[in-house]
């Protein structure tokens, strides 16, 4: 979710009630630990406890180095992505390129267990190939070396984000080891979550793709979750206060140039969860200004009101 979980999103998601929000992805290269995208994705004011730091690398000394630095920055969790299919990662043997190295998996995991007094969880997938599905082998490598908590993407690093997911492959995963597992792969609703659980015996879900556009999802799986309760999604009015502030809080976060750059891929996914909406991507693509991207989006919503209004009255005289 590099690119996506920035500050102003995990802010927002935890808002609507997700239970842990992870930090976008951070390089153990020390070369690129000062530069202004590693600058924005270090920053946790005003974030919800505990922070959990993501960092990616495939050397275990530079690993170990970039948690003692992130637990130095305010982490009280430091996470490592063994589960990016990227090839611009994988292309270093970071990620899920790991996996294919359990050596190197268990030195990099030693390496930074011992050099933070954090908890140190791990994301990974079942993994390198459908050939080579060595998930449990590696959770229990994982557990070895002291991880707290293992998050499961259940397909390999050949899938990417295509095909089924392995959910039997979680579930062999979950009985291996004690430490908590958490099942993640097209989880998108409360009851797909539940249904999830009941097949793996996982502690918990973990929800990437299926909340942009929809950061109140966490919320309604937690809800379902944990007291059995439906929430519905926020009510348009709702909807677009919700996109209103989290437009502000890019704008502010970034400064407008990169504000209105990448509130442009946040409100398409806002957008094309409603088909009237969805078309009009391309002309708030087209605006170049903060004050211009809030006027579009308070015109379009409420144009959008006024046609859900007179479709109400319609059918009312109907009746």
């Amino acid at each position: 979710m590099a690119g996506v979980t920035d500050l102003p999103f995990r802010r927002l998601c935890a808002a609507q009630g997700a239970g842990l929000v992870v930090s976008e992805m951070l390089s153990s290269n020390p070369q690129v630990q000062n530069s202004r995208k590693s600058q924005w994705r270090s920053r946790h004011d005003g974030e919800a406890e505990p922070r959990s730091v993501q960092i990616a690398g495939s050397d275990p000394a530079e690993l170990a180095l970039a948690a003692q630095l992130n637990v130095a920055r305010g982490a009280q969790i430091i996470d490592i992505n063994m589960g990016c299919p990227a090839k611009k990662v994988c292309r270093k043997a970071a990620g899920s390129a790991l996996l294919a190295n359990e050596a190197l998996v268990a030195d990099i995991l030693t390496a930074v267990v011992q050099a933070v007094d954090v908890p140190v969880t791990l994301k990974i997938r079942t993994g390198s190939n459908p050939a080579e599905r060595n998930g449990v082998a590696i959770a229990r490598i994982a557990e070895d070396a002291g991880i707290q908590a293992l998050a499961v993407h259940g397909r390999t690093r050949a899938c990417a984000f295509k095909g089924e997911v392995e959910y039997d492959t979680i579930a062999d995963i979950v009985a291996a080891v004690d430490i908590p597992v958490l099942a993640n792969g097209d989880i998108d609703s409360p009851a797909k979550a539940s249904t999830v659980l009941a097949h793996t015996g996982a502690a918990g879900v973990m929800i990437g793709r299926a909340a942009q556009g929809r950061p109140w999802l966490c919320g309604q799986i937690a809800a379902w979750l944990e007291r059995g309760e439906h929430l519905p999604d926020p009510s348009m009015a709702m909807q677009w206060q919700i996109i209103r502030e989290h437009l502000s809080a890019l704008h502010d976060f970034y400064g407008e140039f990169m504000g209105v750059r990448i509130a442009r891929k946040h409100v398409g996914w806002y957008l094309q969860q409603h088909p009237s909406l969805a078309s009009r991507r391309r002309d708030f693509n087209a605006l170049t200004s903060a004050e211009a991207q809030h006027r579009h989006l308070e015109r379009l919503f409420e144009a959008h009101a006024e046609a859900a209004g007179s479709t109400t009255d319609q059918k009312e005289l109907a009746a």
